[in-house]
């Protein structure tokens, strides 16, 4: 299979690279062979707009069986644990819109200069739902966003308005890219941090990276390729 990995930071699949580099061979500048796999990091840099346009101007973008969106997250979902790895089947850009002189958010959806459920949007969502591998990861819905949310008003606002579990920087970008360009893709995020008033104390960042990278490992060790379905022996 032709896999990429995407990432906004190399720190972020930093002990995945030195995985590849160790246990598979490094084909060339650009890519590794491992596990019968031909495996394509590519670090876009921060941000949903990096994200998107690195995967549109990607060569290899045409040829993938997968890519895979890794990265850290904040969470809102309090029932989810610091460390823990997610496979983020919704996410949505969470930002774009105006902001009212009460404080609130209205998005280009509630302006209607966006068609909520135009392709490839689903009642303004980036939704996942034609995957044709599976993963035995919990399931999350995700909101990407420019600025991190760093008070309790601007976070209850958003999650009444959305009730998402977690928040990424990059995360509909990609799903925007692989899913216009017809991608088979899966964002997998660790989990850092909760979304709360800024408090750097309680992050967990290197948890989530091994964890993060650990779970990229044991994919990359049993993922297959589906199988084809030939129509012409259905009678059979």
């Amino acid at each position: 299979m032709k896999i990429a990995i995407i990432a906004a930071t190399s720190f972020e699949i930093d002990p995945l690279l030195q995985h590849l580099e160790s246990e598979g061979r490094k084909a060339s500048f650009f890519h590794f062979e491992y596990k019968g796999h031909e495996i394509h990091p590519l670090i876009t840099g921060i941000g949903a707009m990096k994200t998107a346009f690195a995967m549109a101007r990607f060569t290899e973008a045409p040829n993938l069986d997968l890519a895979i969106n890794a990265g850290i997250a904040g969470s809102y979902n309090r029932d989810l644990q610091l460390g823990s790895v997610v496979h983020v089947t919704s996410d949505r850009f969470a930002d774009i819109g105006v902001e009212e002189a009460d404080g609130s958010f209205t998005d280009v959806y509630d302006l209607e200069l966006e068609a909520k459920n135009k392709y490839p949007y689903t009642d303004g969502a980036l939704v996942n739902d034609g995957l044709k591998y599976s993963f035995d990861i919990q399931e999350v819905k995700a909101l990407t966003v420019n600025k991190v949310h760093g008070t309790q008003e601007s976070i209850d606002r958003i999650l009444a308005k959305y009730q998402a579990d977690i928040e990424t920087m990059e995360g509909a970008g990609f799903h925007y890219a692989c899913k216009n360009m017809d991608i088979q893709h899966v964002q997998l995020r660790g989990l850092s941090n909760y979304v709360e008033p800024r408090n750097r104390d309680g992050w967990q960042i290197e948890l989530a990276i091994d964890q993060l990278n650990q779970t990229i490992i044991n994919l990359l060790d049993n993922v297959e390729k589906p199988k084809v379905r030939n129509k012409a022996l259905d009678w059979l």
